[in-house]
């Protein structure tokens, strides 16, 4: 059997500070399984540079000059992780057989790659690298993302828990993947659709190598309510139901005015009035609030924009474009 040739495709947004440092891991990485037959030696490390303001492009191009194992790719402007890591594989999916995304700053275990290889060389199509155990979390952000995939699975979202982007694809499960055209992306829960083969690999997440995080607890928040309304309809359905619950307490309360006011023993007062008008004015702006996600969604679906430009490559990288 022919080794497949793999794509490491690592997304970077101003990772100057670790990048020195995890290309050398990549590159012997890749090393390691050509010299022991798992992978082809026309196997190569894509970076996807993504919109960063820091020196994080030139360390790549520089790269590539000395390697021709490096390539990169930049988009024209920060497009946010998950469109770099499309990029990365869209521009991926024709040069090799399969793909591995990983992010650039060391704390998903490289080695876990070879397992994925040997799942993949098992018949699967898809592996997900997910986390052992999350001990290197705070307690806050280890309670706050276990209660963020068991709400996603209620919501009727298939995602695999403990997974992050660390994954490998196959070709033919890219081809498939491209025909998701939506604009809002989360890839962890898109990838389950495309169905296949799949399998799992448990690693030990490290702490960060260099650097600093690019993933605070505003962007965490922001991405796991894309990934809920991107992924499913059941907040409106929620809505519904709160509702027409909301209805028939009010149709009660409808009754038990009327028959106090009829048997004489009615108070006038603002209190209760006040609260059932600000409970009822409260719950109507967020419902409006979360129907109004939904349209904002189609709104940006329907223009049908490019969900990534690419403004830059590597020398190789262009060659192998006007070849093909």
């Amino acid at each position: 059997m022919t080794p497949p040739i793999l794509y490491i495709v690592v997304p970077c947004y101003n990772e100057e500070a670790v990048l020195p440092v995890t290309s050398g891991m990549f590159r012997e990485k890749l090393r390691q399984l050509t010299e022991s037959g798992k992978i082809a030696e026309e196997s190569r490390v894509l970076f996807v540079n993504d919109g960063s303001k820091d020196r994080t492009w030139e360390i790549i191009t520089e790269l590539s000059r000395q390697d021709e194992h490096f390539q990169g790719i930049a988009q024209s402007r920060n497009r946010g992780h998950q469109n770099a890591v499309l990029a990365g594989l869209m521009e991926a999916m024709d040069r090799c057989d399969i793909t591995i995304s990983i992010d650039c700053d060391g704390q998903d275990d490289i080695d876990a790659m070879d397992r994925m290889i040997e799942e993949y060389e098992g018949g699967c199509d898809i592996v997900y690298g997910v986390r052992a155990k999350r001990d290197t979390d705070t307690a806050f952000k280890r309670a706050t993302a276990q209660g963020f995939y068991k709400l996603l699975n209620a919501m009727g979202a298939e995602v695999v828990y403990n997974h992050a982007d660390y994954r490998l694809m196959s070709s033919r499960a890219l081809h498939e993947f491209a025909k998701f055209r939506e604009v809002n992306l989360y890839l962890r829960g898109m990838v389950p659709m495309v169905g296949f083969r799949s399998a799992c690999v448990a690693y030990d997440r490290r702490e960060r190598l260099a650097g600093e995080s690019h993933y605070p607890l505003r962007k965490m928040l922001a991405l796991a309510f894309n990934g809920i309304t991107s992924l499913s309809v059941k907040p409106i359905r929620l809505i519904t139901f709160a509702g027409f619950f909301i209805s028939i307490l009010s149709f009660i309360g409808i009754i038990w005015a009327l028959i106090t006011a009829a048997t004489g023993h009615s108070v006038a007062g603002w209190a209760s009035t006040a609260c059932i008008v600000c409970f009822i004015g409260g719950i109507q702006a967020l419902f409006l609030g979360v129907i109004g996600e939904y349209i904002g969604k189609i709104y940006l679906e329907v223009k049908d924009r490019p969900r990534y430009i690419i403004s830059d490559r590597t020398a190789e990288m262009d060659a192998e474009k006007e070849m093909r």
